[in-house]
């Protein structure tokens, strides 16, 4: 294990934190110098007194109280977090972008193993995947195994671009790359589809193989061999982003912001096979884990139930449509029950909603008082993960059937986008719009 020093860089435009404490000083320094008088001698100075004086000066008085580390450190700078303003989500779920401090000079040790950094250009839409390993020994259950600075990572809603297959590989696309992260030997590749595409909008592992579907905000749905790197086909008839993927064994579901679902056979050459229409756009798409019913959300607040009919027209009839009163993009289908499903309110609901597909009502809503973004179900532990938003931003793990509150992993400071479960259940890779991302012992 080595020690590891980090010094943040100083950040090269205002923050919002930083407009506000010059706000702050203004307002202080006119109310000085009406107390003081015109005859004063001393009146206090509101344009030297930055923030990042303040700041700076807080942490070298914070700094004398903290022993010099005995053990062999290095310096690091550490990477900037860019962020795609114009990545913002439509609707009624806007995005938030919740910035790190990094003003000032910050002095960080952290024990690490291993760093891995990746990049792939220096324009805005590319991304960075950079890692760090944890000592188990020196941090307790609460603390991550693994942390992960990503930068491309886009803050919106509406896009899965999160998924960790049965071969221990996770997949996550970072502006209009995806790479893949071989968790068990550290080894990270990536794709990169710049020159087809602005950005990935979904990404979604076949079930058994290395077999990889990619959405783009093009519209298309691609098929992606990731151990060879190479592309297998293309497959067209989405006219705008496709921020949903499902696989059931060799079908395809894929949804785009237009409303559409297109089923696709990879197997054959006429791939598409079916369609079904919403009136708003799909931003989660799950195949039920026996493959019998797909269910779809939309950003109207639409939960819909279709069967499994493939060949479904513009005229297939759904079994179910239930209304929320946020839109729909957090779904997971219980492993255990087939007929249960979770589903996670927005901004304006922040409900856990456990429903009973059968008759189409809850069965517990517990409140979050939070958006919740993402959810997952952990069969081994019998629980449910879901991602919140502020105030926040932490994963709350949830017992079922009770539905109590049985832990949480806090760490993130934007909200909890995306959530994934490893292959053996015991483990939870978390994103969020912060540009980190964090592996978690769950089991």
């Amino acid at each position: 294990m080595e020690w590891k020093l980090e010094r943040a860089a100083p950040r090269r435009v205002r923050t919002e934190e930083q407009m506000l404490w010059e706000n702050v000083m203004r307002v202080l320094a006119k109310d000085m110098k009406q107390k003081r008088g015109q005859g004063s001698p001393t009146v206090f100075d509101s344009v030297h007194t930055t923030y990042s004086n303040f700041k700076s000066n807080f942490w070298k008085r914070l700094s004398v109280e903290v022993p010099v580390a005995s053990s062999p450190i290095t310096t690091r700078w550490q990477q900037s977090q860019t962020r795609d303003l114009a990545a913002c989500s439509f609707g009624e779920e806007h995005s938030i972008l919740d910035l790190p401090e990094s003003s000032g000079s910050v002095l960080k040790i952290i024990p690490e193993r291993e760093t891995l950094t990746l990049g792939c250009g220096d324009k805005a839409r590319d991304g960075t995947f950079y890692l760090k390993r944890f000592s188990d020994r020196n941090y307790s259950t609460l603390q991550p195994e693994v942390k992960i600075h990503l930068t491309g990572l886009r803050n919106d809603y509406y896009l899965n671009i999160l998924d960790w297959n049965f071969q221990n590989l996770v997949a996550i696309a970072l502006g209009s790359s995806v790479y893949i992260w071989n968790e068990m030997h550290n080894g990270i590749e990536n794709i990169d589809l710049s020159v087809s595409c602005n950005y990935i909008s979904s990404v979604a592992w076949i079930k058994e193989g290395t077999c990889l579907a990619v959405g783009t905000s093009e519209g298309e749905v691609q098929l992606w061999d990731v151990v060879a790197k190479k592309r297998l086909r293309n497959m067209l008839g989405h006219l705008s982003v496709v921020g949903a993927l499902s696989w059931n064994h060799c079908i395809l579901s894929s949804g785009s912001r237009l409303g559409r679902v297109h089923h696709h056979d990879v197997r054959v050459a006429q791939h598409h096979i079916g369609s079904l229409h919403h009136k708003q756009a799909v931003c989660a798409l799950k195949w039920s884990p026996d493959g019998r019913l797909l269910s779809s959300g939309c950003s109207d607040g639409l939960l819909t139930i279709w069967p499994h009919d493939l060949g479904a027209s513009a005229q297939g009839q759904p079994l179910q449509v239930i209304t929320q009163s946020t839109a729909v993009k957090a779904v997971d289908w219980c492993p255990w029950q087939p007929s249960v499903l979770a589903v996670g309110g927005g901004m304006k609901d922040g409900c856990l909603h456990i429903l009973d597909i059968n008759t189409g009502k809850s069965i517990q809503t517990p409140s979050t008082n939070s958006q919740i973004c993402s959810l997952v179900w952990l069969p081994k532990t019998k629980e449910i993960a879901t991602g919140q938003g502020a105030p926040k931003n932490n994963v709350i793990l949830w017992t079922c059937p009770t539905l109590s509150r049985s832990g949480s992993f806090s760490g993130h400071r934007g909200r909890v986008l995306h959530l994934a479960l490893s292959p053996d259940q015991t483990r939870v890779f978390s994103a969020a719009a912060d540009g980190t991302a964090s592996v978690w012992k769950c089991g």
